[in-house]
């Protein structure tokens, strides 16, 4: 018998016993997206803060204003989006 072939046939085949992750590719694709929005998200939250923070130091600037305005609004709404994603995703991820 070839060597080979005797070492393979000691070799256990459990995934369990040979630490093989056993992660489908449905969780691959969830966890990558989770993180992905987690991203997203907290990059929309910092620039809230830093558009608010912008605001309140405008003074009597209108073009500041308007920037600081334009900036929480544009931030809200890719918070929204990322809502919207994050829930359609989940949904087809959950039913496959």
């Amino acid at each position: 018998m070839n060597i080979f072939t005797t070492l393979a046939a000691k070799i256990p085949l459990d995934a369990g016993q040979l630490n093989i992750p056993t992660t489908t590719g449905n969780q691959v694709l969830a966890n990558g997206l989770n993180i992905a929005y987690f991203v997203a998200g907290t990059m929309a939250v910092i620039v809230i803060i830093l558009a608010g923070f912008s605001f309140v130091t405008s003074g009597n600037d209108p073009g500041a204003v308007t920037k600081a305005k334009n900036a929480i609004l544009y931030a809200v709404i890719g918070l929204v989006v990322i809502l919207s994603a994050f829930v359609i995703t989940q949904f087809v991820i959950g039913r496959f």
